[in-house]
């Protein structure tokens, strides 16, 4: 049986994948947010430079 993760674009199961793990550590929201804004800037600059 396939569920409709199986069928979803990668970007939509890689936030599934992170909102997993940092449920599972128990990561405060406002940490979680803190560090998605410096990934964020991080591969926005990455991909800027490709």
């Amino acid at each position: 049986m396939t569920s409709p993760l199986d069928n979803a674009p990668t970007h939509v199961k890689l936030a599934v994948d992170l909102i997993m793990l940092l449920e599972q550590h128990e990561v405060a929201p406002e940490d979680v947010l803190k560090a998605l804004e410096i990934v964020k800037s991080d591969f926005e600059q990455k991909q800027a430079t490709a």
